[in-house]
């Protein structure tokens, strides 16, 4: 008997239960607040209000303080030091309350950038935020300012003291301080002015659409399902998704140069007006927030261009992979090619499988973190034409759980990316009892976990391989990170340092933007790439993220660093969990560089450790150049 074939209508509905069947589930935020204008949001805003008013009415005391701060003598403090540590347990209530329930908008309007609702109390909370930032800077320029016998004495509150790493750390940056008038003027200005264009860019890249041809018939998608391509085995797909996406940011290139610009630019008379008593540069204060030295990062970029050549040699394995001698800039997030035929997906449950039990081998908390993140529902992989594009990992303040948030959609990379979230997940997760604030670390370190899990998921994948397709499988995903940190990372932090370097001259004009990002990709990839991404400066949203310049150097540390530590599994054996959840434990409160001396027995500002971890990822790469030929055969 004869089949009929198909109408287009029952193939997109089985198109879209296949999608549904293998997508992620969408998370449940209702543990935090049942809806963005809720009464228990409500409630936690009125709390905040009152602890304001509290801190405003202390602060007097310190502001009178202040111009003496430098020689305030041990014996005339006590007063004084009251009102800074009652000022210091009020913030630390108040900045739960602010962080809470902006974490709840965002994670609303990460999944639905058209939610009206989480709109309005995103924008509620930029007047909060502002007042808090303002009425917290009399105690922080106290801090700064204070000689160090007070300091210890202000630090002997039980309350305080865990504040003491934080309190030291900013004091290294003393030298930058503006008067509290000025300061509170520029927080003030902040909020309508840098992060109003990062706001922009966010708002520009949930509703932005884009235009594919598909069997003949073009169809419009948003930018999270259309990056959703270029996970697909299907180099033509991923050059149309990719041409596409492209092509709907041109539309907007004046509206993201404006915003980079006035980003930068920003940015920049900051630091002039900050170089009052000795010159500032622009990566002082992102080297400073990672809580990593320059001479660190010096010794990390150098370390980089001498691995270049290796990762491009896995990226050309990878690109004759799929018949050529190169990749594309549309390859980036590509699968493996598939030696048979059709796309297999994994499933959500069978992705989410695999990563517990790889982590459950490094230790059974491990494992279980994993399952307790699907049981709870912390995890956002749905598909949706609403979504904003990327992953990332969040927490809430108040129940200290973390949230962690994708478009999950089958694809090994996909598998990748969940690893790595869920390893920035169990990094927050083993640090839960901690004092606030101790648990915020910089992004340097807070790329150890996620790689980690990464590389942890990989290893036992490929432990359990047990086909052609398998191996080459696990293998690239292994190549496409090592490409991304080695070469990707540092092409965009290229980009951004000579931005900063031209934009101290003049704005610069979208052309000019671009010509820049391809000079960078060049110089990173060389030979290995058979085009440059100009566009790639729009639509790499880490560029506008307002709070943090230089978003790109952490992964590369992260990477590296995580490399270092993974291969000390064998050589601690048994140990090596334990040792492992203290390192993580200590990075809200020591420096990368503390961090590395007392766990590793490491110094991070010579090169010896970074090139052992390179020299550790060769053999990697030619057992790929291996299977690859082999599969070509």
């Amino acid at each position: 008997m004869s089949v009929p074939p198909k109408r287009e209508d029952e193939e997109a509905a089985t198109e879209d239960g296949l999608q549904a069947a293998v997508a992620g589930p969408p998370w449940d935020l209702s543990s935090e607040y049942p809806a963005a204008d809720s009464a228990e949001i409500e409630g936690d805003l009125s709390d905040l209000s009152r602890l304001l008013d509290e801190i405003e009415a202390l602060n007097p005391v310190l502001e009178a303080a202040l111009p003496e701060a430098p020689t305030l003598a041990v014996d005339e403090a006590a007063e004084t030091l009251d009102a800074a540590r009652a000022i210091y347990k009020l913030a630390e209530k108040a900045d739960l309350l602010v962080r809470n329930p902006s974490e709840f908008a965002s994670c609303l309007l990460s999944v639905d950038a058209n939610d009206e609702e989480a709109q309005v109390l995103q924008g509620r909370l930029q007047a909060c935020q502002k007042r808090f930032e303002e009425l917290a800077e009399p105690l922080s320029q106290f801090v700064d300012l204070i000689p160090d016998a007070v300091l210890e004495l202000y630090l002997s509150d039980d309350a305080v003291r865990p504040s003491e790493f934080i309190a030291r750390h900013s004091r290294e940056r003393r030298h930058e301080r503006l008067s509290v008038a000025e300061e509170k003027l520029v927080s003030g200005l902040a909020q309508d002015g840098i992060h109003a264009w990062g706001r922009l860019y966010d708002q520009i890249s949930g509703t932005l659409q884009c235009e594919l041809g598909e069997d003949g018939a073009p169809r419009t998608m948003g930018l999270a399902e259309a990056s959703g391509l270029l996970e697909k085995s299907d180099p033509a797909q991923r050059q149309s998704a990719w041409r596409a996406i492209n092509l709907a940011w041109e539309s907007q290139a004046e509206s993201c140069a404006a915003a980079l610009n006035a980003i930068a630019g920003w940015r920049l008379e900051m630091v002039r007006k900050r170089s009052h008593t000795r010159e500032v540069h622009f990566l002082d204060g992102p080297v400073h927030d990672n809580r990593i030295s320059r001479s660190t990062l010096d010794t990390l970029i150098s370390v980089a261009e001498e691995a270049s050549s290796l990762a491009r040699r896995a990226a050309r394995a990878m690109g004759r992979a799929y018949g050529g001698d190169r990749i594309g800039p549309w390859d980036n997030r590509a699968p493996a090619p598939r030696l048979g035929s059709g796309e297999a997906p994994m499933s959500f449950g069978d992705g989410v499988g695999l990563i517990a039990e790889a982590f459950a081998g490094v230790d059974a908390e491990m494992g279980a973190f994993v399952h307790k993140m699907v049981d709870e529902r912390w995890i956002e992989g749905t598909v949706s034409p609403h979504k904003r594009p990327g992953a990332y990992c969040t927490g809430f303040a108040k129940s200290r759980t973390p949230r962690v948030y994708m478009t999950y959609t089958g694809s090994p990379a996909d598998v990748m990316t969940l690893a790595h979230e869920l390893g920035h997940g169990y990094h927050s997760w083993v640090m839960r009892d901690l004092p606030r604030c101790q648990r915020r670390y910089g992004m340097s370190l807070a790329e150890t976990a996620s790689t980690f899990g990464e590389a942890t998921v990989r290893d036992a994948l490929l432990g359990q391989a047990s086909s052609r397709q398998s191996r080459l499988d696990i293998q690239w995903e292994e190549m496409a990170a090592l490409t991304s940190f080695l070469l990707n990372i540092p092409a965009r932090f290229s980009f951004e340092k000579e931005l900063y370097q031209k934009r101290e001259e003049r704005p610069l004009l979208p052309a000019e933007l671009g010509s820049l990002m391809s000079q960078a990709w060049e110089r990173w990839y060389g030979d290995s790439l058979s085009e440059p991404d100009p566009w790639f400066w729009a639509t790499k949203l880490h560029f506008y993220i307002s709070e943090l310049s230089f978003y790109n150097f952490p992964y590369l540390f992260g990477y590296l660093f995580s490399t270092g530590v993974y291969l000390r599994r064998e050589l601690y054996g048994d140990e090596f969990h334990s040792r492992y959840v203290a390192l993580l434990r200590d990075t809200g409160r020591m420096t990368a560089e503390e961090v590395a001396r007392r766990h590793l027995d490491v110094d991070l500002s010579v090169p010896d450790f970074w090139r052992d971890a390179v020299a550790r990822l060769e053999p990697r790469v030619a057992a790929f150049e291996d299977l690859v030929e082999e599969c070509r055969q």
